[in-house]
């Protein structure tokens, strides 16, 4: 059985040996997990975990927008769509409204693939120049 320590541990590992896409592939992952959450949560009428989990959600969104290249071509892009999650998941959470937070999840799962594509690009050209 493994034990939280070990988990921890081996999750530890992970992160400190993720290349840049993947770790950013994770921080979307936790993105659309916690926004699944605080759909449920609101549909559960539990407001004081959707507040938590759509606030996580947040976080993880703010944590994009500092580690945005400010040099690439789709950065100002880039942070639009990312202060517009941030407006409505604001809105989500403030007017109880799982759509709001349920659009953002459409968005977050249509970027996670787009960077898994992109990562898979990279990774193939690297290997092409290697």
């Amino acid at each position: 059985m493994i034990t939280s320590q070990q988990r921890n541990k081996y999750l530890e590992t992970t992160v400190q040996t993720a290349t840049p896409a993947q770790l950013l592939i994770m921080l979307y992952d936790g993105a659309i997990r916690f926004c699944r959450q605080g759909i449920e949560a609101i549909k559960q009428k539990n407001y004081e975990e959707a507040n938590k989990s759509l606030t996580r959600v947040q976080e993880i969104i703010s944590e994009f927008v500092i580690t945005l290249d400010k040099n690439s071509a789709i950065a100002e892009n880039l942070l639009r769509l990312y202060e517009y999650f941030n407006f409505r998941l604001i809105e989500a959470n403030v007017q109880k409204k799982a759509e709001s937070a349920e659009e953002v999840l459409g968005y977050l799962l249509q970027l996670k693939e787009t960077w898994i594509q992109a990562a898979r690009t990279g990774s193939e050209s690297h290997a092409k120049l290697g």
